[in-house]
């Protein structure tokens, strides 16, 4: 059994516009996940939790309406779930990218339909989605948020508060330059400054601002296995994955 919790008490029905959080985060500059920066309470509020066994938190996600939440496909996440509010509701609807591959990496994409829409309030609001010809260029500052592990030598608990991190986009041919063959085109990197992602931080959002709302660039993938600060981490690519989610939303 697995359960999907959504910040914020979804008690109250509201309307809010993607990307733009009723609760403005404050983000300090360049601090890492890994002995990280927490985020103001509430202020990313498509941030998701996927847990299972007792509340144990394995994977991020973003809300990206009241009906669908996307996370990675190599989170593993199947039917039944369940999505923790005010009690455990199932989630039948889950469709991975068919075109994922466990052994690339590439489409690490995985969508989620709620079978109880989110009631959206400023706790609980989308994230924007890019368009396919969004164009988010290499050392645009960007910010990445989970629950994964703040020390990867150290304890295995997740942290209690949500944690962010701003960091640099590169260029795929820069992220080569770590990565060589294994980055493709469906892939975006960011990193490599002193901050990084880690284990638990999968599937989670990494947003840029595009007309001053928050977009959602990348979808936590893969990295380095020490959670290396000085080696970008990988992300899904969404512009590339624009077109599947598109197509899968509009047949559900």
């Amino acid at each position: 059994m697995a359960l999907l919790w959504l910040l914020g008490c979804l008690a109250l029905a509201g309307s809010a516009r993607c990307g733009v959080p009723a609760i403005t985060p404050v983000i300090r500059g360049y601090n890492r996940i890994v002995n990280g920066e927490p985020a103001v309470p509430g202020s990313w509020p498509w941030q998701v939790s996927l847990q299972r066994y007792g509340n144990y938190h394995f994977c991020g996600g973003s809300l990206i309406s009241e009906e669908w939440v996307v996370t990675a496909a190599h989170c593993g996440v199947s039917a039944p779930l369940g999505v923790q509010v005010l009690s455990v509701l199932p989630l039948p609807q889950v469709f991975r990218n068919p075109s994922y591959s466990a052994l690339t990496i590439r489409n690490d994409i995985t969508l989620i339909k709620l079978a109880t829409p989110a009631q959206l309030n400023a706790r609980v609001a989308p994230v924007c989605l890019p368009q396919a010809t969004d164009d988010f260029p290499g050392g645009l500052t960007c910010v990445t948020t989970g629950w994964g592990l703040l020390n990867p030598n150290g304890s295995v608990n997740t942290p209690a508060i949500l944690q962010q991190a701003a960091l640099p986009l590169l260029t795929n041919a820069q992220c080569k330059q770590y990565w060589g063959f294994r980055i493709y085109d469906v892939m975006v990197c960011a990193g490599a400054n002193g901050t990084s992602s880690c284990m638990g931080d999968s599937g989670g959002p990494l947003v840029c601002q595009k007309d001053g709302a928050w977009t959602l660039v990348g979808i936590v993938s893969w990295g380095s296995s020490t959670c290396s600060t000085t080696v970008p981490a990988v992300y899904a690519r969404v512009t590339e994955l624009r077109e599947w989610i598109d197509s899968v939303v509009t047949a559900n």
